[in-house]
């Protein structure tokens, strides 16, 4: 495992925004830290990253103390902050050399981002010049210039435009495929779905939902199923209802009975399909559902 934390808690005073948390990250997974607003997502963070320190558990990354791990991890943080009048090259290149990177490759590795992010043309203007989406654009390639192994992102698409969301997304699944375990935040769910292997859902800093997104959606699923066809038979075996749904049907199935029993059923009556699915929940439905459980 490349993140473990047990029984983590962290207080402010009589707060408790870290409550006996416990999860692990696997080695080369986009893994989705999710929760409300205040539920203890930043601060999880950074007590990884060693900028608090908990006042109980225990936190391992890449095998070591977090404090051991530093130069090996990257952090874009909620609260940006760059140095606003240094150019834009120069804080990538000061930012890798903080981490033991040396000046030649830092200054090859920053133009080489630069390019990635359509800010290459902007090397040498200062920070306070770049439109604010410049700035985030440049303060995310800043915080895996120095090509950590582990790589937390907390917001990343925050105050982009649809154009840089995907450019964003395109670069994270490219950081993913070169094996880099990437810890993402974000309260975009459906990027969260496009992006993450498994998932953590926080709330008063506990985990109320964890684990592989596919088996939580399945878990969350309705019994129900989408269908595309010109029309459907009045009486189908083991569907309870059916209504229209976007130029289709969707059918909820009796209880017991299977997706595939009414395809079965679907194709003996020689019905003109189009598509067939198993009906799913948006992460964002799950979301709400699984906070409202835990607070009830």
């Amino acid at each position: 495992m490349v993140i473990q934390v047990e029984g983590l808690v962290k207080r402010y005073g009589d707060i408790v925004a870290v409550d006996r948390l416990s999860f692990e990250v696997e080695r080369g997974e986009v893994f989705g830290l999710l929760g409300p607003n205040g539920a203890g997502k930043t601060t999880t963070i950074r007590v990884i990253m060693d900028i608090l320190r908990p006042d109980e558990g225990r936190v391992r990354v890449l095998g070591l103390p977090p404090h051991e791990a530093k130069h090996r991890v990257g952090y874009l943080p909620e609260e940006r902050g760059l140095y606003r009048n240094q150019k834009a090259l120069d804080v990538l290149v000061y930012l890798a050399e903080l981490k033991g990177v040396k000046r030649a490759v830092a200054r090859e590795r920053a133009m080489r981002l630069l390019e990635k992010v359509d800010l290459v043309d902007w090397a040498n203007r200062k920070v306070r010049d770049l439109s604010r989406g410049m700035q985030q654009r440049l303060q995310f390639i800043a915080s895996f210039v120095h090509d950590p192994e582990v790589l937390f992102l907390d917001e990343p698409f925050q105050g982009l435009d649809p154009l840089n969301v995907d450019r964003i997304k395109r670069l994270i699944l490219a950081l993913h495929e070169q094996g880099k375990t990437i810890v993402l935040s974000s309260h975009q769910m459906n990027l969260v779905e496009a992006l993450c292997d498994r998932i953590l859902l926080v709330n008063h800093g506990r985990r109320v939902l964890y684990g592989s997104l596919a088996e939580i959606k399945r878990r969350y699923a309705p019994n129900a199923v989408r269908v595309r066809a010109p029309s459907l038979p009045p009486d189908l075996p083991g569907v309870a209802e059916v209504r229209s749904e976007d130029g289709g049907f969707y059918l909820t199935l009796a209880e017991g009975t299977r997706p595939n029993q009414v395809l079965q059923a679907l194709v003996a009556q020689d019905v003109d399909l189009e598509a067939f699915e198993v009906a799913s929940v948006p992460l964002e439905q799950i979301f709400i559902a699984a906070v409202k459980e835990e607070v009830g």
